[in-house]
């Protein structure tokens, strides 16, 4: 390893589990981190983000790392073959929840913008902030909206699982809610009332023959039924007055909340003037968590998408010093949403990918990162704030 405190201050974040909600532990070691590392300001926002920052001695760019803290949960612990929350090590790869997604990259983040600030002797124009940010398995990029509000970041690398390749975009999503709305009768009587299901039945026939815009690099906007839902339930006897369906779309550039709907919309308001006992709604998911300070997190269900060229400046100058630093990188982008919906896809903030590990490591029993992957972001680190920093 290039630095031997990067694995034992991983396996710390590991111990330190974080669920979404739960981000307190993770938070305070970064904090101590950050303290110990002499990081010029370090502050704490009121969802429990925490950002720390390096000034240089000379003026330049704002470069924004951004890493979420919180994992999601490890529901049976008994399927695991290495204990999920103590970063044991075996066969090169050290295991646990978080260490693909995404302590490792946070870790890796934190030690390289230490390691750089002192090997330059913070000798290098602009700024390094380091975010360790919450709630990204629930909304991503909202979090991420305040640290950006505060920061005004001029480039962000976001450090999700990328091989340690450069992702330049990523398809976004959308939580669609489509809701109908019947009249409660005795199911011995059904022809009193209005069953809502059945009214939805009909709906999702229709929805089904949509077709989603598609793009030539970032794919399909795919438009998927994920559940269905009636009211009262269980039924007891009673014809359903309420019905909701929740769709997932993945979103492609230059689609916005009012194009997106748009079609459903009108495909609605189509079938509801053809039959006058239809009343149906659509609408994005909100969805609301507690944070572990306190507060409340809020948020409507729509991620957008983003999508930079190769031959842009930032991209080439991180990619051309990434090879000269001996790394081999491909240009690619996410198959997954990230924090970027908000940097890229809303605040349009010139934003990279670079993270270890496969993204086929999240969510998933054992998870683990290879001990190689981990030293080698630490190194495309260094490279990315050589280059974005001169």
């Amino acid at each position: 390893m290039q630095n031997e405190k990067l694995v034992p201050f991983l396996q710390s974040l590991i111990q330190a589990g974080s669920v979404s909600g739960e981000e307190g532990g993770v938070a305070a070691l970064l904090e101590k981190f950050f303290v110990e590392r002499g990081f010029d300001e370090v502050k704490v926002d009121e969802y429990g983000s925490i950002t720390g920052c390096i000034k240089g001695k000379r003026p330049g760019k704002k470069v924004l790392f951004d890493g979420h803290m919180d994992t999601v949960p490890v529901n049976d612990p008994s399927k695991w073959t290495m204990d999920p929350w103590a970063g044991d090590i075996k066969d090169g790869r050290l295991y646990g929840r978080g260490t693909s997604d995404m302590k490792g990259a946070l870790s890796a983040m934190c030690m390289a913008a230490a390691d750089f600030a002192d090997e330059t002797g913070k000798d290098f124009a602009g700024e390094i902030y380091v975010a360790g940010v919450v709630h990204e398995e629930c909304f991503e990029g909202i979090a991420s909206s305040k640290i950006s509000a505060a920061v005004k970041p001029d480039i962000v690398v976001i450090g999700e699982a990328s091989d340690l390749n450069l992702k330049i975009g990523q398809r976004g999503r959308a939580e669609i809610v489509v809701e109908t709305f019947g009249k409660p009768a005795h199911s011995a009587n059904p022809d009193k009332g209005i069953n809502a299901v059945y009214k939805m039945a009909k709906v999702i026939e229709e929805i089904r023959k949509l077709v989603p815009e598609e793009h030539p690099v970032l794919g399909k906007g795919i438009l998927e039924l994920t559940d269905i839902k009636s009211s009262p339930y269980p039924g007891a006897s009673v014809v359903p007055e309420y019905c909701r369906c929740t769709y997932d779309r993945r979103l492609l550039t230059g689609e916005t909340k009012e194009s997106v709907l748009a079609p459903l919309q009108a495909l609605l308001d189509r079938m509801m003037a053809e039959d006058p006992q239809l009343k149906a709604k659509v609408s994005y998911a909100i969805g609301e968590e507690n944070c572990y300070t306190g507060a409340k997190i809020r948020g409507e269900r729509f991620f957008p998408g983003w999508l930079y060229e190769k031959d842009d400046d930032f991209v080439q100058a991180a990619y051309q010093q990434l090879k000269a630093d001996g790394f081999d990188p491909a240009i690619t982008i996410y198959n997954f949403c990230t924090n970027a919906s908000h940097y890229a896809g809303e605040a349009g903030i010139p934003t990279l990918g670079m993270g270890p590990s496969n993204e086929s490591q999240a969510h998933v029993v054992d998870e683990y990162i290879e001990l190689s992957q981990l030293d080698g972001v630490y190194g495309c680190y260094k490279s990315i704030m050589k280059a974005l920093l001169k």
